[in-house]
């Protein structure tokens, strides 16, 4: 099926009349999808990913965008957007358990459970896209990631047609920004569950720029307001807070993740960043190479159109009037220059759809 095509498949939902993914995307990039339908809740969504597999069709999951990178020549099947809202907390002594609805904005979540006064979320603070997608990256950030914090998922199973409710989080294989449900298109995310502290203090803090940035030593908790704060003010530093008029901020977020090798295969680069993953493991600062193998920050892709971030090397953006195929012929080039240099090979962490590097 070719992109842009439209069948006469009756689809739940709203069915936009525009369908190209860029304007569903952070990096402003990407081709048309064939369909794009708006599911304003659990029940739309089941029941439009439902009629494109019925349709023989592909589905591409779609929330804030920030994770995807499209092909220029977008994607042939049904892009369902993400737009359910809802958030309840019930409380079970000095545990408060959160369910989100997968179409909720992910900060404005994080916002809500700092104004509850309740801990554990406000280190993921500035994170743009929507809560469904935040288990199948299992994001993280300033020493906290959705793992520690999950509780289970309800999913739409496509395989059986049915819907799994309460999948406890140790069943869904999170690991460094991964889980089974990435790159798997069996399983769709409904709604996540969070376990959050009630006590009115955040989640201890571990990383160190942010104890820093706080004052406290690591491992201190403190007001979850106030980490907030100081998780928002470090990101818009390094343009990770979105903003329509900096195009720094015109990303997919981090675009490698920091490779994690056998300690005997690390390269030995002075002043690296690096962190114990493990019995015999380490985890490098993907950053960190990419600034040794002799890229800077702005360093400009095919004709200026995408370069890396003028504040932080590991971001890839694009600067207007780009393509999908340009912003890849810079991730190759820092790519390979890594590998080159050190022999390690960088994964891309957004998800790529249509496209490969």
């Amino acid at each position: 099926m070719r992109a842009g095509y439209r069948s006469p498949v009756s689809f739940p939902g709203t069915t936009t009349t525009d369908p190209r993914l860029s304007a569903h995307t952070t990096l402003r990039l990407g081709g048309p999808a064939a369909r794009i339908v708006r599911a304003e809740g659990a029940d739309d969504v089941v029941a439009a990913v439902g009629a494109a597999d019925a349709a023989g069709e592909r589905v591409l999951l779609v929330g804030g965008g920030s994770n995807l990178v499209v092909a220029d020549a977008g994607f042939d099947g049904t892009a369902v957007l993400l737009a359910g809202r809802g958030v309840a907390f019930e409380r079970a002594g000095d545990t408060v358990v959160a369910t989100v609805e997968a179409g909720e904005d992910w900060d404005d979540v994080v916002a809500a459970t700092v104004a509850e006064g309740l801990g554990g979320l406000e280190c993921l603070s500035g994170i743009p896209g929507r809560t469904g997608a935040t288990p199948v990256q299992n994001v993280g950030a300033y020493g906290v990631e959705v793992a520690d914090l999950l509780v289970d998922v309800d999913l739409y199973d496509r395989r059986t047609r049915t819907v799994r409710n309460r999948v406890p989080a140790s069943d869904l294989g999170l690991a460094y920004r991964t889980s089974v449900l990435k790159g798997n298109d069996d399983a769709v995310v409904l709604r996540v569950r969070f376990a959050l502290r009630g006590d009115g203090r955040s989640a201890p803090i571990r990383y160190a720029e942010l104890a820093r940035t706080l004052g406290v030593e690591p491992e201190t908790r403190v007001d979850p307001s106030a980490a907030r704060d100081a998780v928002l003010a470090l990101r818009r530093g390094k343009g990770m807070v979105l903003d329509a008029e900096d195009h720094d901020t015109w990303s997919a977020g981090s675009f490698f993740t920091n490779p994690i090798l056998p300690v005997a295969d690390a390269p030995q680069v002075e002043g690296l960043a690096a962190w114990p993953a493990g019995e015999g493991r380490v985890k490098l600062s993907a950053a960190g190479l990419i600034q040794n193998a002799g890229f800077t920050r702005g360093h400009a892709g095919p004709g200026g159109r995408v370069s890396l971030s003028t504040r932080h090397v590991l971001a890839l953006t694009h600067r207007g009037g780009g393509s999908t195929d340009d912003l890849l012929a810079l991730a190759r080039e820092v790519r390979d220059g890594v590998t080159g240099r050190f022999g390690v090979d960088l994964r891309p962490e957004p998800v790529l759809v249509g496209c490969t590097l």
